[in-house]
């Protein structure tokens, strides 16, 4: 990335196609895009830079909303909030919108999508994998459940883009949303890929310079871009290993927590990414149990949500109590977490765990 930060390096604007240097960065986005193609089985041509999953959950949502003609939205009560607050703005613009509600462990089956179809349904939102309970839901079968019915859908896979396999054409997502720093790319960058065989019809979020196919105007940051694009490489090359270890990892961890009595684990395992552990433990208030792991990274909720001292709408979307989803805490695993870091953590919260309901 640095290179395309320096005056002896490639700095020119990739929309300058009149000189070098223009060319130089053109070709550095050029070659990203397919990189991030690659690992979803797209078109390059299908890839939309953004800023970030947010910036695509708004274009996609917004974006063919504004060219409806109908006026119907489905998605669930436990989508991100960027997909949730759009809706929301939707529904205030005269749209109607069905919240679906998930199973206790966070995921929305194919058939409810079918019932809530109606005749005014044009687009259906749902992630493929929940940012705070890891829940996968089956985007395979949905998709058919939208093709089958002729209602567009669309998929938040920031949690899931380079974790899990994901073959757009197969699976008849029309669009798909990316983080570039959920992959260890930079932070500031984001894709959406939307599908050409769908012949969709965005309105941009950005008008200008008709960048991006004419669906996101403005100045590319080469830099972000080359750096999603190499973290896409990396993770399409070594993610099934990432996976592996991950799953290694939540047994360590849940071996030592299954001897704390009067604990709940939030994640049904046959269809959650191994990545993601969020365990209540009874009777101990999650953000001071947080407080007490000093030096211990982890969070009581989505991190663009931490700043709220109410339950987290994720666990009470699921069902559980204002108390059990109160003593909550999401623990997460990453590309440079080690076995010892895993044991140290999982003792220590035995420990505090421990302290915290003997006083």
């Amino acid at each position: 990335m640095s290179s395309f930060l320096d005056f002896d390096g490639v700095f020119g604007n990739p929309a300058s196609r009149t000189h070098i240097y223009g060319w130089q960065a053109e070709e550095a986005v050029e070659k990203a895009r397919v990189q991030v193609a690659r690992v979803i089985n797209a078109d390059p041509r299908e890839i939309v830079w953004t800023s970030g999953a947010t910036e695509s959950d708004n274009l996609a949502i917004k974006g063919v909303a504004e060219r409806a003609n109908k006026k119907h939205i489905i998605t669930s009560k436990i989508e991100h909030k960027a997909v949730l607050d759009t809706c929301y703005f939707l529904e205030e613009q005269g749209f109607s919108v069905t919240f679906l509600e998930p199973d206790s462990f966070g995921c929305c089956s194919s058939e409810q999508v079918q019932e809530a179809i109606n005749e005014e349904t044009f687009l259906v939102s749902l992630m493929h994998v929940n940012n705070e309970l890891g829940a996968i839901n089956d985007v395979v079968e949905i998709g058919e459940v939208c093709r089958k019915n002729n209602v567009l859908f669309h998929v938040d896979a920031a949690q899931s883009f380079g974790k899990l396999k994901i073959d757009v054409k197969t699976s008849n997502i029309d669009m798909l949303s990316i983080s570039g720093h959920k992959i260890y790319g930079p932070k500031g960058i984001g894709v959406l890929f939307v599908n050409r065989d769908s012949k969709l019809s965005l309105q941009p979020l950005i008008h200008g310079g008709g960048h991006e196919f004419g669906m996101r105007s403005g100045t590319l940051a080469t830099h972000q871009i080359v750096g999603i694009g190499e973290a896409a490489e990396l993770m399409a090359l070594e993610g099934q290993q990432e996976i592996e270890k991950y799953a290694y990892f939540r047994e360590i961890l849940l071996s030592a927590f299954n001897q704390i009595p009067d604990i709940r684990i939030n994640c049904d395992f046959n269809v959650s990414i191994a990545s993601i552990v969020n365990v209540s433990f009874a009777g101990v208030n999650g953000e001071t149990l947080m407080s007490a792991l000093d030096g211990v990274a982890l969070s009581s909720g989505s991190a663009c949500n931490s700043e709220l001292v109410e339950p987290s709408y994720v666990l009470k979307g699921i069902g559980l109590s204002d108390e059990l989803a109160d003593s909550a805490l999401r623990f997460s695993f990453g590309r440079y977490t080690e076995e010892s870091d895993v044991r140290s953590v999982a003792q220590r919260v035995a420990e505090v765990v421990g302290a915290l309901r003997t006083n």
